[in-house]
């Protein structure tokens, strides 16, 4: 059973990333991407070479659904399906060249963007919202 609170934190969170979705919709629209399929390229981009199900994990989503967003990447030449030179029964998932060189040419707007709408807040204000979010993160983990 859910508490108010933790209602109402589950309501900010969902605020809060329509929020981001929204602003950054001219990055992703730049790309043509959804919102799923660029999550799944930042975390690679970020943490790198991955199997599907590590992929899932991050995301949040099933396996199937990690597969099919990565099928689509695939054929955009953003992301492709590598063998593991130690074990080569694992598939690992990873960026393309061609993603790196698109995020280079468009990675500025959504940084922009995100600054643009940080800039109001003050330093402790930032501070205690990188802390929020990371004991959230934390706690969804558990």
């Amino acid at each position: 059973m859910m508490t108010e609170k933790a209602n109402q934190i589950l309501h900010a969170f969902l605020k809060a990333s329509r929020q981001v979705s929204v602003r950054s919709q001219g990055y992703l629209g730049r790309m043509n991407l959804t919102y799923p399929q660029t999550v799944t390229l930042m975390i690679l981009d970020a943490d790198g070479p991955m199997p599907i199900s590590e992929l899932a994990k991050a995301t949040g989503s099933a396996n199937s659904t990690t597969s099919g967003v990565v099928d689509r990447l695939e054929r955009m030449d953003l992301v492709q399906r590598v063998r593991s030179d130690q074990d080569r029964r694992k598939i690992f998932v990873e960026v393309t060249d061609h993603y790196r060189e698109v995020r280079a040419e468009t990675s500025s707007y959504a940084t922009d963007r995100f600054a643009q709408a940080m800039k109001d807040l003050s330093e402790e204000e930032q501070d205690a919202v990188l802390k929020g979010l990371n004991v959230f993160a934390d706690a969804l983990s558990k």
